[in-house]
């Protein structure tokens, strides 16, 4: 029986998947849907791409009330990439801004996380000093 047959229909996705589900957004603070949005976009942009593995997690916003602070914002992200636990913080004085650097931080870090294990980053054999074989 094909797909045809039973009336289903496979999708094909064009643009990054969403992780709307798997990362949770938490809000302190006078924080407005826009920025939220913009802060989601950025999340989303870092753990959708393709090749990653099962991600979860929270990331927390919060905006002071004191108007004396230079920078206001900030935001904590506690993201666990397949079984390692990513950690970023950032304080930015715009929501803007500190969704931008909480992407560049979330990036370098899952990026880490994933090429740990590369094998094609390492020498072929470790020297005498380090347990390689000796001449």
């Amino acid at each position: 029986m094909t797909a045809s047959e039973t009336g289903t229909r496979a999708r094909t996705r064009t643009r990054t998947p969403d992780v709307s589900g798997a990362v949770r957004l938490r809000a302190e603070g006078e924080v407005g849907e826009d920025e939220l949005g913009y802060l989601r976009e950025k999340v989303d942009a870092v753990l959708g791409r393709a090749g990653l593995p099962p991600v979860t997690g929270e990331v927390r916003v919060t905006r002071a009330d004191a108007p004396y602070l230079g920078r206001p914002w900030s935001v904590g992200a506690e993201i666990r990439v397949g079984r390692t636990l990513v950690v970023a913080h950032a304080r930015e004085a715009t929501a803007r801004e500190l969704a931008d650097r909480l992407q560049d931080r979330l990036r370098c870090r899952v990026d880490r996380v994933v090429h740990r294990a590369d094998t094609g980053r390492r020498t072929a054999t470790p020297p005498p000093w380090r347990g390689g074989p000796e001449r």
